[in-house]
């Protein structure tokens, strides 16, 4: 699943992400723009995802990325893998990452590194289901 947290409405990325996750034959749950994190988590739950990917430009990420753990973690499903992608800056990656978030990924990044991870993230998802 792909996210925009937040009153940011500039969706580029999120739809390029998007995009070539479906391209690399994953199934893709977009859920547009201005998204609460309480309706990431119960989309994420509905559609029984394997990971959820996040994009925030606004500069609220990590108030934003808190909120959506806590709500993960009140229903029970804190074990999704959550990635990031925006304007991030580097200072603030250590209190993400500590936050819970996977994995961070900063413009410019690879659209391969990003289909990589999200297919590994997912295998892992489901090997733990699985024990």
């Amino acid at each position: 699943m792909v996210a925009k947290l937040g009153l940011n409405g500039h969706d580029r990325g999120a739809k390029i992400v998007a995009r070539v996750l479906k391209d690399a034959g994953m199934e893709v749950i977009y859920t547009g723009v201005r998204q609460t994190p309480e309706q990431v988590v119960e989309t994420a739950i509905q559609e029984d995802v394997d990971v959820i990917g996040v994009s925030i430009l606004s500069g609220a990420h990590i108030s934003l990325m808190k909120k959506l753990i806590e709500n993960l973690k009140d229903k029970g499903v804190e074990h999704i893998p959550i990635f990031l992608g925006g304007t991030i800056p580097l200072l603030d990656i250590p209190e993400i990452e500590k936050i819970g978030v996977d994995k961070v990924f900063l413009p410019g990044t690879s659209l391969n590194e990003i289909v990589k991870y999200v297919y590994d993230a997912a295998l892992k998802k489901r090997m733990k289901i699985r024990d």
